[in-house]
């Protein structure tokens, strides 16, 4: 057996999930990300942290285009995964998104059942054959987001009667449903209450052994405790990514540090 830790070696193409080189994003006139380059890992927790503005959620929502809903919104550079330019004319977006799934910062469940919310992203992907295949879609996508035991006996009751935290967690499940392979979190839990987050942050710790999640936090402490990447965002630059130990730790940058220290932010 081969008892090097993954911190002790090189890491391998085949770890990179998502490979970014010089984006550039640009609002109308406003250049919001500059140049970011950046290997996001598969089966990896990675956080993206820095002041409010500095261009961690747009670079979040570059990873499965949804900024390109916005019209005045254009993204330059190059955005692989698996080595696939996402960016490729041929990709369709909705297909995309059923492979780099999303979950917002305010929970947003579909007006519908709780078993129909899981069961959208399935049924409109042609992803099962049957009802019997749906149900244990479902049931497995609930598993996943630690909700089954909760909502078993009402999944026929509205997604939206669940409490926040239930909600979001319900959210969590929509995405896994069409068994992606990222997951983005744009500030999972900044309107969840203390105990509905460290549900979810626990629940993230389990998602990482299936996929490559990407969160966005304001909440340092929340960085250090989900993460095992962390990438530092200012001024729409990418100034240190690398392990979390060491960005919490003894960061390269000096603009690192003030932030970590709460110098600047």
């Amino acid at each position: 057996m081969n008892d090097m830790t993954f911190t002790e070696r090189a890491v391998t193409t085949d770890e990179i999930k998502i490979t970014a080189r010089d984006v550039q994003v640009h609002y109308g006139e406003t250049h919001a990300i500059k140049d970011v380059s950046v290997d996001i890992l598969d089966k990896t927790v990675t956080a993206f942290i820095g002041p409010s503005g500095c261009g961690k959620s747009t670079f979040l929502r570059c990873l499965n285009r949804m900024n390109d809903t916005i019209d005045i919104c254009r993204v330059d550079g190059d955005i692989l995964l698996d080595g696939e330019d996402i960016y490729d004319k041929r990709v369709d977006p909705v297909q995309l998104r059923a492979k780099v799934g999303m979950v917002f910062q305010k929970p947003n469940p579909f007006p519908k059942s709780i078993y129909d919310n899981v069961a959208y992203g399935p049924k409109i992907h042609g992803l099962t054959r049957s009802r019997a295949e749906l149900d244990e879609v479902v049931e497995s996508s609930l598993r996943k987001a630690a909700l089954w035991n909760e909502v078993k006996d009402r999944l026929h009751a509205p997604g939206t009667g669940l409490s926040g935290g239930q909600q979001q967690r319900l959210c969590i499940a929509r995405a896994v449903a069409t068994s992606p392979e990222v997951l983005l979190m744009d500030e999972p839990c900044s309107a969840l209450d203390p105990i509905a987050t460290a549900q979810v942050e626990e629940l993230i710790d389990e998602l990482r052994a299936n996929f490559s999640v990407v969160i966005v936090t304001h909440s340092m402490q929340q960085a250090a405790r989900v993460s095992q990447k962390t990438a530092f965002f200012h001024l729409g630059n990418l100034v240190e990514y690398d392990d979390t130990d060491k960005i919490f730790t003894n960061p390269t940058d000096p603009r690192t540090e003030s932030y970590i220290t709460g110098r600047i932010g």
